[in-house]
């Protein structure tokens, strides 16, 4: 009775570990990531430093806190763009379009998804050359990841810009992935049923705002990433979207997972090639075992206002209000 019960438990936690990794994968690509199969990246590759809290302990309306025992995983979606390149500086081509920090909580076993609006005006380090830097620049927080190579040294970049948006948070890993996967996951779990948002009339016919349709190849892509050409064309309008579909892809992938227990892993390698990432195979196993039993709450975004600047539109966040989220996410109080 006792063999047979050890071996129904360990299918169990399989199941359940399966399933951990799926509903992370799913939230992942929804700009286009796959979180296993993952080259070892030379994590001498840019000296970029992320920004790191000054102190574990704050006083909030006057109430001490501490720091929790949190991680932090920030996933990028990668765009492409024809932009300028600065004589000083080691641009490339790539804009974080899409920006989710995972804040995960050890002590009480929960992970946080926050999404982070690309058009936030963020105080931005202009990398050299060498990966060194030489200045700052008050941008779209989208752009930290055109300094740099691309790879490694952007990504961090933009890991340190976004720890000027959440002061005093770090960020411990990260991935970035570009767009283009978006289409290639989502046709792996056989399309992603929405009810459709917006009018994309003459941009993509077949997504008619009210209908429910199921996305599949160029229109799941086309339906998370556009906004010019419709009504409203602020990103904080995508983003409602991204977050619809994040939910929608979320259900389906845990469908394919609890059908197939091969599937993630095929997925999985099928996808791998779209990313970078500062963690080791080793590292992401870890991860993933840590927090496949975890709870997963609603996802999170920061508050704020759209203004439109003198070309882009700009996303400036309340601060009373972000800084009421890193107090519940990050920190607890001191009895």
């Amino acid at each position: 009775m006792s063999r047979h019960r050890h071996i129904s438990d360990k299918k169990s936690n399989r199941r359940k570990l399966l399933k951990g990794l799926a509903i992370i994968l799913a939230v992942v690509l929804v700009i286009s990531v796959a979180l296993l199969i993952l080259r070892t990246w030379e994590n001498q590759q840019g000296n970029v430093p992320i920004a790191t809290p000054v102190d574990n302990t704050v006083t909030y309306n006057g109430q001490k806190y501490k720091a929790k025992n949190v991680d932090t995983f920030l996933v990028m979606g990668l765009d492409k763009y024809e932009g300028d390149i600065d004589s000083d500086s080691y641009n490339n081509d790539q804009q974080a379009d899409f920006l989710m920090l995972f804040v995960i909580d050890n002590k009480n076993s929960t992970c946080t998804a926050v999404h982070i609006n690309r058009d936030t005006m963020a105080d931005i380090p202009v990398l050299g050359i060498a990966g060194e830097k030489v200045g700052t620049v008050n941008k779209q927080l989208a752009l930290a990841h055109t300094y740099g190579d691309g790879g490694m040294q952007s990504c961090r970049n933009t890991a340190t810009a976004v720890s000027g948006v959440l002061p005093g948070v770090e960020i411990h890993d990260y991935i970035s992935v570009t767009m283009d996967s978006v289409p290639v996951f989502n046709d792996l779990v056989g399309g992603v049923e929405v009810t459709v948002l917006d009018d994309f009339t003459g941009i993509d016919d077949t997504l008619v705002k009210g209908e429910v349709v199921t996305l599949r190849g160029v229109h799941s892509l086309n339906y998370v990433r556009t906004r010019y050409g419709l009504d409203d064309s602020s990103n904080s309008t995508r983003m409602q979207r991204q977050r619809q579909y994040i939910n929608a892809l979320v259900d389906k992938a845990s469908q394919c997972v609890e059908a197939d227990d091969t599937f993630i892993f095929d997925a999985l390698e099928t996808v791998s090639k779209y990313m970078v990432s500062n963690c080791s195979v080793t590292q992401l196993e870890h991860f993933f075992e840590s927090i496949s039993s975890y709870d997963f709450s609603d996802i999170r975004y920061l508050e704020g206002e759209n203004r439109m600047g003198e070309t882009f539109m700009e996303f400036y966040p309340d601060e009373a209000s972000t800084q009421q989220l890193i107090m519940e996410l990050f920190y607890e109080p001191v009895h």
